[in-house]
């Protein structure tokens, strides 16, 4: 099974890095998830970072990362930032498999989400 790296932006508020922590705990005890590992990362202003994070599930055993920008818009962040690091940490480990997958702003499930939360 593959493994899941949520990747959020980082604050300086450390209970905004906690929420995404949290979530990360969230999804790890959901009884139908798919993943091996369920961890969390930052791009910046927060630990782990990106690299960081993907190392720590590599050193569990995973070969299949998935990581998911936890982000509502396509800024330079999810169009740059996050693919940059992604390419380092695959260029220099060539046995793991790094999947990025679209943004959360971009998922089509948000809409019902956001309805769901504000009913």
């Amino acid at each position: 099974m593959p493994s899941l790296l949520i990747i959020a932006h980082g604050s300086r508020r450390a209970a905004s890095n906690d929420e995404v922590r949290v979530l990360a705990d969230a999804v790890r005890a959901q009884a139908d998830q798919a993943y091996d590992h369920v961890e969390s990362a930052f791009l910046e202003l927060a630990e782990p970072s990106i690299p960081a994070g993907l190392a720590a599930l590599a050193s569990k055993g995973a070969t299949d990362i998935v990581a998911f920008p936890h982000f509502l818009a396509a800024g330079t962040h999810v169009a740059q930032d996050i693919p940059e690091a992604i390419a380092e940490f695959s260029a220099a480990h060539p046995a793991v498999t790094v999947r990025l997958t679209p943004h959360l702003g971009a998922s089509v499930t948000l809409p019902a989400a956001i309805l769901g939360v504000a009913a």
